[in-house]
């Protein structure tokens, strides 16, 4: 079964929000990895303000991850999405009009923001209406995802031979066509009343043990996930001494989870134990960050790069493996009215724990790459996935009651 004939086989809202997804990774990758460039060359801003630039728009998403997970579940799924999706048109639309600081920072805030309510209110819209499919209806939201990041940079980098405010624009027109088409599109979900109040909604993720530890072991997902943008294309790049080898990364990852992501989720949806398959898939990401401990060799730049491609691929596969799974089993964390919210805290916890583990990793490589990355960043890496496997595994989340408990909300009898 071909992924358009899976595609085809779900309700229109997951086909939508699907190829919607492939629209969102190419209209980000079309701007973002070009955004520091622009601001240090044509902009002429100092680190320092390109450091808030930046760091303002991840905070703004980070942060927010949980008040837009609970806006999806008080206003609605469908409103959250296509008010992210507007946002983020009018966000990079000011990149495009824009050089003064204080633009240049509302337009950061704006970006952030919407990925704040676009990220939790899909993935609540999806698990809500994927039923029992959710693992491969993710799947088939990682495959298009992946498509996208990789015709984005394409994209961005063709349309920079005009200039940079050409990218911002078209990234921004194409936010703004997504917003009109789930505006017209998208239907409602069916609407739900909630007695207990926003803070109470909160309290019941933030006192839930379980799913916080659960949150804290995937974490190691994330800040692996990190490493195909950091110490696999600096590694790359030392031993070819050549910048291509970071887009063979790329294009090796990405085809590895076009063609293989929605056959293997398939395959391990059948055997129903997910949490086996979540431990399985970080293991797997973590042995792959021993094998650029081997040294190739050899004067051919393109043997040396294998460890480096082989490494990848298991990243590649470790992620296809765990991910579908971890987000199957957050609405079953959260029961039926706070998917959105379980959805922002996972974000927000996870992906805060992945930035300082990030941070570690990119301190024992620091600034000198000229002879590589250092061992101890490889050592590392594999011990957050070895780490986050033993976790998960300690989770036995398929022996205790995961799929089926519904957390009551603090303060509701």
């Amino acid at each position: 079964m071909n992924t358009w004939t899976t595609l085809h086989g779900f309700p229109l809202p997951i086909r939508l929000l699907v190829v919607n997804q492939f629209g969102v990774n190419v209209g980000f990758y079309l701007l973002l990895p070009y955004l520091a460039g622009y601001l240090a060359d044509d902009v002429g801003l100092s680190a320092a303000a390109i450091g808030l630039v930046l760091g303002v728009r991840n905070l703004s998403q980070q942060g927010l991850f949980l008040l837009g997970g609970s806006a999806a579940d008080r206003l609605g799924a469908r409103g959250v999405i296509i008010a992210g999706c507007a946002l983020r048109a009018v966000g990079f639309g000011l990149f495009a009009l824009g050089t003064a600081l204080p633009v240049l920072l509302a337009a950061s805030v704006l970006s952030g923001l919407a990925g704040a309510l676009f990220n939790p209110a899909v993935r609540s819209y999806v698990a809500q209406a994927a039923a029992d499919r959710r693992a491969e209806a993710f799947a088939l939201f990682t495959v298009f995802a992946s498509a996208g990041a990789l015709l984005g940079p394409l994209l961005g980098s063709a349309l920079l031979l005009v200039d940079f405010r050409a990218a911002a624009l078209t990234a921004a027109a194409l936010f703004a066509a997504l917003t009109v088409a789930q505006a017209v599109w998208l239907p409602a979900p069916p609407a739900t009343t909630r007695e207990a109040t926003v803070w109470q909604d909160w309290r019941t993720g933030l006192t839930d043990r379980r799913f916080l530890a659960f949150s804290v072991a995937l974490a190691g997902m994330f800040a692996l996930q990190t490493q195909l943008y950091l110490i696999l294309p600096v590694q790359a790049e030392h031993l070819t001494g050549h910048p291509a080898a970071v887009a063979v990364l790329f294009v090796v990852s990405t085809t590895v989870t076009l063609t293989l992501q929605l056959p293997l989720t398939r395959r391990l949806r059948r055997r129903r134990n997910r949490g086996a398959s979540i431990t399985a898939g970080m293991a797997v990401m973590g042995a792959g960050f021993l094998l650029p401990l081997l040294r190739v060799p050899s004067p051919s730049p393109v043997l040396r790069l294998v460890p480096v491609l082989a490494a990848a691929v298991l990243l590649t596969l470790g992620v296809m493996i765990a991910q579908p799974f971890v987000l199957e089993l957050i609405p079953a964390f959260a029961g039926p009215h706070l998917t959105g919210t379980y959805f922002g805290l996972f974000y927000l916890v996870s992906g805060v724990l992945a930035a300082g583990c990030t941070a570690a990793v990119g301190a024992t490589v620091g600034t000198a790459t000229g002879t590589g990355v250092p061992p101890a960043a490889w050592l590392l890496t594999a011990a957050v996935g070895t780490a986050s496997a033993g976790a998960v595994w300690l989770l036995r989340l398929d022996r205790r009651r995961t799929a089926t408990s519904t957390p009551t909300p603090a303060g509701v009898s």
